[in-house]
């Protein structure tokens, strides 16, 4: 990217002294000043930073220092009135305009706009399609233009939003205004791809470390799917609210009423759901302590809930980085967090199926992505250091990971894959057939199954030479074949095929390592329900552990009664720090992380009196 030479620092003590009166922060995280004094400054931006990283900052306050308001690009129109929610509580000038308002409403929101008495405007992207919305625009005065979720640009991301292409002609009507892209996940070329298709190649680029460190990243082969999440939760994160996600509906369905039946508080979210059932389940999820949402990929982007200690996948993601965009919506508050996930050999043979679909550079893509998420599955080495250099970033044993924590053994498989790879090999050359997994691994066992006896494969050469493993053995050997490249799946029916590279398998050129599975582990029924680290009070001295229960009660209470979202009042982590410093005073209590001056005032007394009361 083309360097951009620096702007004057002069905004330093306005932006930095918004920080600290408005959001209750004494500092900058790294990156963001030398972002926000560019765009104070006029200067456009691009800016790649992790989920939990502070990006909001890095438009929110330029607008509130510039003249005008600050024009916010977002696709979450189901989140616009919690994201403006949480900005009124801080005392921001905030509004929206979309589908969902009543017309009252959006008339007193443009009467704001035009009047320069809003700090920041929300709008979705399709509304500027609209020549009338762009035309309303202009009778106002423009801060910057945030495009928000930015990588919805790049047709080579996850997520990919056509009415993104559009935003580029921002600057073709606005050229003065500075425009800022933010995204949580990009890769090299995706990068590159929002830059060229926003017309930001010129702009100031940030790519800040897209490190998580409180997230404890864990994959463990899929055995009994269910019971496996029931033992997360039941050991690690009992009363902790979390995301599982699924891939169908049925199955999004099934897990949220197996959780409910286990005496788990869950609701399921997908786009099956009419649409005021799916909002009813969002709003309880960001307003209650607690609550585990079951979900299609439908549901989670800008979801700004800092307390979701886990998030679960029950079936492989389809790429790297949108399992990095859902696991990153754990732990948003810096406090510890899991992203869990059981995978097997089912989830592999049905994405390598649909990796077979769409013309040859769609499939190529599919493919090329499909073999990063296996490789992150199946590496024997840190999964931290595997998933920072996918985004083309360097990092150490992390010390955090399943991998770090309990190194896998690996087993030499060279004999069992040649076995496996001849079974393929002797059915295609043989009988020009064509099998699943499933009874190629009974041909293996010799099990004398009713399709072996119909198809006479008792009699290959190859029926039972395989006893030396269990099935669930065999059904890893196929995964990691899969993920290696040394199969591939065919056709409708998911049957096997050898690749070129299964040749030097075969023919004893090719060693083969593979890792070894580990034993399933049994519930520790001596486990105690919330004994996890992850808990948010779990490192708290016993006195301040039971002050934060108490604060979290009193906020749960205010929210409630304001009707916004507990953290929309205060997160865990300000509420840690209160119970740990127990402030005496509204000046001691306007030292703490996240105490604005606005929330200062509406809430500092209130506080006092529950530190006063608390024996």
């Amino acid at each position: 990217m083309a360097p951009v030479t620096s702007t004057s620092s002069t905004s330093t003590p306005q932006a930095t002294e918004v920080l600290r009166r408005v959001f209750g922060y004494d500092s900058f995280r790294e990156g963001q000043q030398e972002i926000i004094e560019h765009v104070v400054a006029g200067g456009d931006a691009l800016v790649l930073m992790p989920t939990g990283g502070g990006k909001s900052l890095c438009y929110q306050i330029p607008a509130l220092v510039r003249p005008g308001t600050g024009v916010v690009v977002s696709p979450l129109i189901a989140l616009m009135q919690d994201q403006v929610d949480a900005l009124r509580a801080l005392g921001v000038r905030a509004g929206f305009l979309n589908s969902t308002q009543e017309f009252g409403d959006r008339e007193v929101t443009e009467a704001e706009y035009l009047a320069g008495e809003l700090d920041l405007l929300y709008l979705a992207p399709e509304r500027l399609r609209s020549e009338q919305t762009l035309q309303f625009l202009s009778r106002g005065k423009i801060a910057l233009f945030a495009i928000d979720e930015a990588h919805c640009v790049s047709q080579w991301g996850h997520d990919f939003r056509p009415d993104y292409l559009r935003l580029s002609a921002l600057h073709e009507r606005w050229p003065d205004v500075p425009r800022i892209a933010l995204t949580a996940t990009a890769t090299p070329a995706t990068h590159a791809e929002i830059a060229q298709r926003l017309g930001l190649e010129q702009a100031r680029h940030l790519v800040a470390g897209f490190d998580r460190p409180n997230i404890r990243y864990h994959i463990e082969p899929k055995q009994e799917p269910k019971r496996q999440l029931l033992r997360l939760l039941r050991t690690e994160h009992d009363g902790d609210a979390g995301i599982v996600y699924c891939l169908s509906r049925s199955s999004v369905e099934k897990i949220a009423l197996f959780l409910q039946e286990n005496g788990i508080p869950a609701l399921p979210y997908h786009a099956g759901l009419d649409a005021a059932t799916r909002a009813a389940h969002q709003s309880r999820f960001l307003r209650e302590d607690g609550l585990v949402m079951v979900a299609t990929i439908a549901f989670g982007m800008g979801i700004d809930k800092p307390d979701v200690r886990f998030v679960a996948h029950l079936d492989l993601p389809k790429s790297v980085e949108g399992y990095y965009q859902e696991t990153g919506r754990a732990g948003r508050d810096g406090l510890p967090a899991t992203a869990w996930m059981a995978y097997g050999l089912q989830d592999v043979v049905q994405l390598r199926k649909l990796s077979t679909e769409g013309d040859e550079t769609h499939r190529r893509r599919q493919l090329d992505q499909l073999d990063a998420m296996l490789a992150l599955c199946e590496t024997v080495d840190c999964r931290r250091v595997r998933l920072l250099a996918y985004f083309g970033q360097d990092g150490s044993p992390c010390g955090n990971c399943d991998t770090c924590l309990t190194p896998p053994a690996t087993w030499d498989a060279t004999v069992p894959a040649q076995k496996l790879l001849s079974t393929v090999l002797r059915l295609q050359r043989e009988r020009n057939q064509r099998f699943g997994a499933g009874h190629l691994i009974d041909i293996l066992l010799g099990k004398k199954t009713e399709k072996v006896l119909q198809f006479d494969h008792a009699s290959l050469t190859v029926f039972g030479v395989g006893t030396e493993l269990s099935e669930a053995e065999w059904r890893a050997v196929v995964r990691q074949l899969l993920a290696l490249g040394l199969l591939t799946v065919e056709g409708e029916y998911g049957t096997l095929s050898l690749t070129p590279e299964s040749a030097p398998v075969l023919r004893g050129e090719r060693p083969l390592s593979l890792r070894r599975d580990p034993t399933p582990r049994k519930p520790d029924r001596s486990a105690k329900p919330g004994g996890s680290s992850a808990k948010p009070a779990a490192d708290l001295a016993p006195e301040a552990a039971s002050l934060f229960d108490r604060l979290r009660a009193w906020r749960a209470a205010t929210a409630k009664e304001q009707g916004v979202p507990a953290y929309v009042v205060f997160h865990d982590a300000t509420l840690r720090e209160i119970a740990s410093t127990h402030p005496t005073t509204l000046g001691e209590l306007s030292g703490i992380s996240g105490v604005g001056e606005n929330k200062l005032t509406k809430y500092g007394e209130a506080i006092l009196t529950v530190l006063e009361d608390h024996p």
